[in-house]
């Protein structure tokens, strides 16, 4: 059994104008949405986008500033690969795709292969509390594991002591700050210089609003050798910051004792929890670095979270761009594609013309309800600007319509 159980700059914001709908012929149900948006303040000169790319050394050599400056986290070349893979691997690896899956593999054997810290088990190194980053779920996963299905949502923490008189290793899912957490407690013992013997022997929950905790109730002692298991240590980072660890049932866990910044701004989405904060945390990081004119990269980019709050009109939210991907292509042309139902998706294309540094216009004036090979068209008009804050070749935080923050991950 495995020891881990699965138990913008900040701004104001304001509700973005409803647009108006309108039907032009009953018979075709046009649709014409008008949005307005303040005046646009012009640089001296319009430059189209056609400078998009899909890398840039300037933002490559920003984004590793990043990685070894903030909170003095250290990683080595070797390192930084796994952390570029698991960045976008969400819900710890559930949403992972197999590229993804096989980028993090790829890294994690590279990893393994240069050792670390030799005989981890006797490292003080290896004491602390960690934080699960990421973790494959084969099927033989035991009843206490299964326990903590759903639990993406919330930070999974794993302690280890095992210099003390009562040696243990313990897993916390934090539910939030004013809400709790649970506790997995196991009696734990070293085999030998990677390996730690563990048995659950108690777990509680610990709420805020009560003095006292409620137990957990699993009977370890009826669970015999379900609740006995063993945790290798396959790479310890001399630095101490990162461990590689697999357990006796076949799972992998990558764990970290500090997080990159845009692990915490990641983290902070899933769990929905100081978003702003590890927003601004990441823009102001990236300034103290050298804030110059950042790169629109051309692809596909997932939506994973707006300051503003979907509306009931999924055309409204679509329109404002709150919800599907944005297609940024070289040749100036940007798309908004959703997802609606049964093969069913709405698109929108438009143009991109670049104004200031890191800022640009957007033209939205193509809009079709799209199946297969077929379109419906909507006649739809959306202008505004589009300011960029921060962008590398796996997360993108721009300013959009109406001033709302919108993070987005390359798919």
């Amino acid at each position: 059994m495995a020891l881990l159980c699965r138990a913008p700059a900040p701004s104001s914001t304001l509700l973005p104008p409803t647009p108006t709908i309108t039907t032009k012929n009953k018979s075709t149900l046009l649709f014409s949405i008008g949005i307005s948006h303040p005046p646009l303040e012009k640089c001296s000169s319009l430059v189209m986008i056609g400078a998009i790319g899909r890398r840039s050394k300037l933002i490559q050599t920003r984004r590793f500033a990043l990685l070894d400056e903030q909170d003095q986290v250290s990683f080595t070349q070797e390192e930084n690969s796994l952390i570029e893979a698991l960045v976008g691997t969400q819900g710890r690896g559930r949403s992972a795709s197999p590229q993804q899956l096989t980028d993090v593999e790829r890294a994690v054997q590279v990893l393994e292969g240069l050792k670390g810290v030799p005989d981890p088990t006797s490292s003080s190194l290896i004491e602390g509390r960690w934080q699960l980053m990421f973790t494959t779920r084969p099927g033989t996963a035991s009843p206490i594991q299964r326990t903590f299905v759903g639990v993406d949502f919330f930070s999974v923490i794993q302690e280890v002591y095992l210099r003390s008189n009562d040696p243990r290793v313990s897993n916390i899912v934090k539910f939030s700050d004013f809400i709790g957490e649970l506790k997995v407690e196991a009696i734990a013992s070293i085999e030998d210089g990677k390996r730690i013997l563990f048995q659950f022997d108690r777990a509680a929950f610990s709420f805020k609003f009560l003095p006292f905790k409620v137990p957990y109730p699993v009977p370890f002692r009826l669970l015999g050798d379900e609740a006995k298991g063993w945790l290798d240590t396959t790479y310890l980072s001399p630095s101490g910051n990162l461990r590689i660890s697999r357990g006796n049932k076949g799972t992998t866990f990558v764990l970290q004792k500090k997080t990159e910044i845009r692990q915490k701004l990641l983290s902070a989405i899933s769990t929905d929890k100081g978003v702003l904060e590890a927003i601004d945390e990441l823009i102001s990081t990236y300034k103290k670095n050298g804030s110059g004119e950042i790169e629109l990269q051309e692809g596909e980019w997932q939506m994973i979270w707006s300051s503003q709050t979907e509306t009931d009109s999924w055309l409204e939210n679509a329109a404002n761009g709150l919800m599907g991907k944005q297609i940024v292509k070289n040749n100036g042309q940007i798309k908004y594609l959703v997802d609606i139902l049964l093969g069913l998706k709405f698109s929108v294309v438009g143009t991109i013309v670049k104004s200031c540094t890191n800022t640009f216009d957007i033209n939205l004036d193509d809009a079709a309800i799209v199946a297969g090979g077929f379109g419906y068209p909507l006649e739809l008009g959306s202008k505004f600007v589009l300011e960029l804050l921060y962008s590398d070749d796996k997360i993108r935080i721009t300013r959009g319509y109406n001033k709302i923050i919108f993070v987005h991950l390359r798919t």
